[in-house]
């Protein structure tokens, strides 16, 4: 399928690596021209330069998101070579926390980086989206919003948050020809989940290779109808068909890719 994004600008918050440059990577390979952005200027235009190198077109900004005045100046960054079309706040963070460890202060350092920050891009961007008659707002939740987990509960009630906010956004981007949506990843296999699973697993006896160690993981974390880990390629192709004219009609909606860890019908 063509998706029909050339001539689009998109930002990827949070795209230096993970979820976010699988991203990057699939909407410039599609024809968009990406923004790249992070807090490591090393980081950033490493993903940037493989970009280019795969004939994509990008750019990159710098800054903190989680304060007024850093999200004003990745606004103003992303949008100096003209507007962006395509919004996919995908940045955001947590601590492995009991509910024992976890403060009111991380609770409210939490919100403020995963959802108030993505507020605060959605201020900047979407008002010039409105006036063009045409923008794409997609937010990366996650299962945990619908079904959270007794660990970590800053970030479950976080995501929850960030569907919620996506939803209302929806409701009132009615009859503009910008929408908002969310995709809702389970667990990827990105860098950081491999490095978690491998140092646990032999001391739960889930093997002692990934080929032994996945399947005893995921049948014990994550159970799911695949019987593996996501791949970040798999979200970055949820959020490209967002982004295209062929989600035209999606609106308000969250798509699930998380290999049916969540049991619910609805």
């Amino acid at each position: 399928m063509n998706l029909n994004l050339e001539g689009k600008r998109a930002l990827v918050t949070g795209s230096s690596a993970g979820l976010g440059e699988a991203t990057a990577k699939l909407l410039a390979a599609e024809g968009a021209t990406v923004v790249i952005h992070g807090r490591d200027k090393d980081r950033t235009e490493r993903v940037a330069a493989g970009i280019r190198q795969a004939g994509g077109t990008v750019t990159t900004v710098l800054g903190d998101l989680a304060t007024d005045e850093g999200a004003a100046a990745v606004a103003r960054a992303a949008t100096t070579d003209g507007p962006v079309d395509i919004l996919v706040n995908n940045a955001g963070f947590y601590r492995h926390l009991s509910w024992a460890e976890a403060s009111p202060a991380e609770w409210t350092d939490t919100y403020n980086v995963n959802v108030v920050s993505g507020v605060r891009m959605i201020r900047h961007l979407v008002p010039a989206m409105r006036e063009r008659g045409w923008g794409r707002v997609i937010t990366i939740g996650g299962g945990l919003a619908s079904q959270p987990m007794n660990t970590h509960p800053q970030y479950n009630a976080t995501l929850a948050a960030r569907h919620n906010l996506a939803v209302s956004l929806a409701r009132d981007l009615k009859g503009t020809g910008v929408t908002s949506n969310v995709v809702s990843p389970g667990a990827i296999l990105v860098e950081a989940t491999k490095e978690l699973v491998t140092g646990i697993g032999p001391s739960r006896g889930w093997g002692e290779t990934w080929e032994e160690i996945q399947p005893n993981a995921v049948e014990a974390l994550i159970p799911n109808d695949r019987g593996r880990f996501g791949k970040p390629d798999e979200i970055a192709a949820a959020v490209a068909y967002l982004c295209s004219d062929y989600a035209e009609y999606v609106s308000g909606a969250t798509i699930r890719v998380d290999g049916g860890l969540i049991r619910s019908a609805f």
